[in-house]
């Protein structure tokens, strides 16, 4: 595949172990990490991204109030049934920082299989591979967002 190159190593991922192709293979889990910014207005506008991904919201800053950095760690404990081997490709939109700030931050709690894909959902439709609406996973204290 043209992009399975253009994924960075973080922890011990080998580039010949960090193909995409088969997105239902439970070890080859994608987490989606977007910044929404702390004024911004959130306005419901469909976000497409690589099937058998989650999204987790604000994960991606530098600093992360205790709140955000718990639900970041139970989302990616509930997401990988807490086995800190498997392997996550995480990602945002191309020239996206948050992703790669989560994906130390990933390491750091433990996780020993971890690349970040640069090119993030911009470089995934480049290639016109799949994508698909997606919500982010609700927060502790949020009810779950409608299905649209």
């Amino acid at each position: 595949m043209p992009w399975a190159g253009h994924v960075e190593q973080l922890g011990a991922v080998t580039g010949s172990r960090l193909i995409l192709a088969e997105p239902k293979r439970d070890r080859d889990l994608r987490v989606k990490f977007r910044n929404s910014g702390c004024h911004t207005v959130w306005r419901d506008k469909p976000r497409f991204n690589i099937p058998g991904s989650i999204w987790l919201p604000d994960t991606g800053y530098g600093r992360l109030a205790q709140s955000t950095e718990d639900y970041l760690r139970q989302g990616l404990a509930r997401v990988t049934k807490g086995n800190k081997n498997v392997l996550l490709v995480i990602y945002c939109q191309a020239d996206c920082w948050m992703s790669w700030n989560a994906a130390k931050r990933a390491i750091s709690f433990g996780y020993s299989n971890v690349a970040w894909y640069p090119e993030g959902t911009d470089g995934w439709t480049f290639y016109d591979l799949p994508t698909q609406e997606s919500q982010p996973e609700p927060r502790p204290d949020e009810e779950m967002p409608p299905s649209r």
